[in-house]
């Protein structure tokens, strides 16, 4: 019997009309720019998207989110959280459209398997300002949380590369 090939999504959830609230969407755009993933890896702008990526979430093996994380921290303050840390760690709205990707994610749940999902972030500085650019704090966190990203493919042995 052949081996199924693991689709992995690499999924970038925000409003790139809001300052900071944009970063998932410029990361990825970053990504795309910059790398060459194989066949399996999708790599996607799923911008306000929330209950409409519920298929995307279920054609999934493995999701890997990257979004603003408002938790706390300084702006810029890194995170990743785990697939058995996000009901704990995300009860409440952590940003503007924060609420409909983890309804996507509860309701995939009930409807399917939900592949396993990390949430990789940083703390924002201003998800309210109407402008396109990040704000400084946010902009230097796009290495280190692409950095993170491609730490997670390389666990799992994904080989990609520099365009």
């Amino acid at each position: 019997m052949e081996k199924k090939t693991e689709i992995i999504t690499i999924l970038g959830v925000g409003n790139i009309l809001l300052t900071d609230e944009g970063f998932g969407v410029h990361l990825i755009r970053g990504l795309e720019k910059r790398y060459d993933f194989p066949a399996n890896v999708r790599v996607m702008d799923g911008g306000v998207l929330g209950l409409n990526l519920l298929n995307v979430i279920l054609e999934s093996d493995r999701l890997i989110a990257v979004d603003v994380i408002r938790s706390g921290g300084a702006p810029g303050t890194l995170y990743r959280i785990d697939n058995d840390e996000i009901p704990t760690r995300i009860k409440a709205k952590n940003s503007l459209h924060q609420l409909d990707f983890i309804e996507s994610l509860t309701k995939g749940a009930a409807i399917g398997e939900v592949p396993y999902t990390v949430i990789i972030g940083t703390e924002p500085k201003d998800i309210e300002t109407h402008s396109l650019e990040l704000t400084p704090e946010i902009k230097e966190a796009i290495e280190p949380v692409m950095n993170m990203v491609l730490s997670e493919l390389d666990n799992l042995g994904i080989k990609y590369k520099k365009k």
